[in-house]
């Protein structure tokens, strides 16, 4: 049950605070938070992490309905327990909705947390890497729990 909660939560989050960025800020418009280290900033990706391969939208429709379906099926046959795992997955799970609705609907992904260091990005990213960092966690924990 918690698994679908955290999914819609964070596919929620995602689309408001994206909805609120289109809605209030202009394209390429950044509003500092802490001067020169985090700002708000409005772009548009049209890529993958870094902007890697632009304008390939049907390609990435496709990789991200993959995912979901992938997700979808594991968390099928996974069996009970296993929470830490199920809570990654419904990260992911979420973040790649988020990110597929505004590809589907828009041609691109709305961003907008800008480190300055770091690509800009939006919640639905940042539940993909925390998600990610779980499994990696799980995965590192688990032969140690089983002693090996």
């Amino acid at each position: 049950m918690y698994f679908f909660l955290i999914v819609s939560a964070i596919y929620v989050l995602d689309q408001c605070s994206k909805l609120f960025i289109v809605r209030t800020m202009e394209l390429h418009q950044s509003l500092p938070v802490i001067n020169n280290v985090f700002h708000i900033t409005h772009v548009h990706n049209y890529g993958a992490a870094f902007g890697i391969l632009a304008h390939r939208t049907e390609f990435f429709i496709m990789v991200a309905l993959l995912v979901v379906l992938l997700i979808l099926a594991y968390l099928k046959y996974l069996p009970e327990g296993h929470h830490l795992l199920r809570i990654a997955l419904a990260l992911q799970l979420g973040g790649a909705l988020g990110n597929l609705s505004d590809r589907v609907r828009l041609g691109f992904v709305v961003d907008f947390f800008d480190f300055r260091v770091f690509p800009v990005f939006n919640i639905a990213d940042m539940a993909i890497v925390i998600g990610v960092g779980f499994v990696v966690f799980d995965l590192a924990r688990a032969p140690r729990e089983k002693g090996i």
